[in-house]
C-alpha cells in the first residue's frame, strides 16, 4: 500500500468486543489473570505492555518498516537505545550539530558509565570515517540536523562504515513521509513523537524502531526495566496524529517554502536554511531575540512539529547544554517550525517582526 494508506490504517484493528473502528483506550495499571502466572497475550502489568501502546507500536513499526517500541519522551527512547547497544568502554560518534538533549545525555550522563564520544560533521564523510575507532559501537545520525538543518546522506555514511558499527538515525525532523532510514540500511530509527508524529503539541513521547528482532528484544527489556513508558492516552493521541501525518507534512513544507521565499530577501537576514521538505527553517539575524519576541502568530516556545507555528532562539533556549562545546550554535540563529496556518499570514507576521526592529 502507498504511504498515505498505511498512515491512515497502521496499527488499527477494530475493537474485538464492540467492533468500534478506533480501539478503546485501556486506561488501566494492571490486568486480571485467569490463573496464577497466566495472562492474556503480553498483558499482566501496564508498565510491561498495554493494548493502546501496542497499537501505536505496531503503527510506528509499519510506517518505518521495522519493530517499534514507545517511550515517555524522545530522550527516554534515546537513552533506551544507546544503553541497549553500548557498554562501558564503547565509543559513540555524534553529529557536531545535534539536539542539545542528546548531547547532554551522552556528555553529562553516559560518560559517567564509561561511554566515550566524538563530535564530527557528518556531511564530511572523510572526517566521519576518521572518527571511527576500534571501540566505536554506534554512530548516531541526525538528518536534517537540529538546529542548522544540514542533510546527511545516510546511505553514504553506512557504506563508509565497518559492518559491525550500529547506525541510528534520529528521524524526528524528516518523518517517514520524507525518509525511511531502515530502508537505507540503518539499524534503528528514533523519534520524538512529541513533534511531527503526534503533530498537535498536546503530548510528549518517544519511539525506537529497529530492524533486528534480537535488538528489538533488547530495547523492550530496557523499556520494561527502566519503565519510561507513555500512558495510554498519550499513545492514543500520537496514534491519532499519525493518521494525518502525510497531509500535515505537505502543508508544513508548503508553508516553509513560502517563508523561505520571503526570508531570502528580508533585511538583515542571512544563511536561510531549509532542507526542501518538512516545516523546519532556520536563519541568522543580528536581532534574533527581538524578532522572536515580536512575532504574533509564531509563538515563542520550545518544541516543533505542531500544527501551530513556533519560533525560538536555540542558543538561549533548546541548545544551552551544548554551550562551550564543539556543538555550540550561534547566538543570532533563529529556528522556525512552520505550522499549517495560511502561508500569507505567516509571512506577514515575520515581515512585521523583522521590519519593526529595523
Amino acid at each position: 500500500m502507498k504511504f498515505a494508506t498505511r498512515a491512515v490504517h497502521a496499527g488499527l484493528d477494530p475493537d474485538p468486543t464492540y467492533r468500534s473502528v478506533i480501539p478503546a483506550i485501556h486506561q488501566t495499571s494492571t490486568f486480571a489473570q485467569p490463573a496464577v502466572g497466566e495472562f492474556v497475550e503480553d498483558y499482566d502489568y501496564a508498565r510491561s505492555a498495554n493494548p493502546t501502546r501496542s497499537a501505536l507500536e505496531r503503527a510506528l513499526g509499519e510506517l518505518e518498516g521495522g519493530l517499534g517500541s514507545s517511550f515517555s519522551s524522545g530522550m527516554a527512547a534515546t537513552h533506551a537505545l544507546i544503553t541497549a547497544i553500548c557498554s562501558a568502554g564503547d565509543h559513540v560518534v555524534l553529529p557536531a550539530d545535534l539536539y542539545g538533549g542528546t548531547f547532554r545525555l551522552v556528555d553529562k550522563v553516559l560518560t559517567r558509565f564509561g561511554i566515550t564520544y566524538t563530535l564530527v560533521d557528518q556531511t564530511d564523510l572523510a572526517a566521519l570515517a576518521a572518527a571511527v575507532t576500534e571501540q566505536t559501537k554506534l554512530v548516531w545520525i541526525e538528518t536534517p540536523t537540529n538546529p542548522l538543518l544540514n542533510v546527511v546522506d545516510v546511505r553514504a555514511v553506512i557504506d563508509g562504515l565497518p559492518g559491525e558499527v550500529f547506525v541510528v538515525v534520529d528521524n524526528t525532523f524528516a518523518t517517514p513521509v520524507n525518509q525511511r532510514p531502515l530502508e537505507l540500511g540503518a539499524d534503528a530509527v528514533v523519534h520524538s513523537v512529541t513533534k511531527y508524529l503526534g503533530g498537535h503539541s498536546d503530548t510528549v513521547g518517544g519511539a525506537v524502531i529497529v530492524r533486528d528482532p534480537a535488538v528489538h528484544e533488547q530495547v523492550r527489556f530496557i523499556q520494561n526495566s527502566i519503565g519510561a513508558v507513555p500512558g495510554p492516552f498519550d499513545c492514543f493521541l500520537v496514534h491519532r496524529g499519525l493518521r494525518t501525518l502525510h497531509l500535515r507534512m505537505a502543508a508544513h513544507a508548503a508553508n516553509a517554502e513560502a517563508v523561505v521565499g520571503f526570508l531570502k530577501s528580508a533585511p538583515g537576514v542571512s544563511e536561510v536554511r531549509w532542507p526542501g521538505f518538512s516545516g523546519m527553517v532556520s536563519f541568522r539575524h543580528p536581532d534574533a531575540i527581538g524578532i522572536a519576541q515580536r512575532t504574533k502568530l509564531f509563538t515563542l516556545a520550545e518544541s516543533l512539529g505542531g500544527v501551530e507555528s513556533l519560533i525560538e532562539v536555540p542558543q538561549a533556549m533548546t541548545h544551552q547544554s551544548v554551550e562551550g562545546s564543539d556543538a555550540a550554535v550561534p547566538a543570532d540563529l533563529v529556528r522556525l517550525s512552520c505550522g499549517v496556518e495560511a502561508a500569507e499570514d505567516l509571512v506577514d507576521d515575520l515581515h512585521r517582526a523583522i521590519g519593526a526592529g529595523a
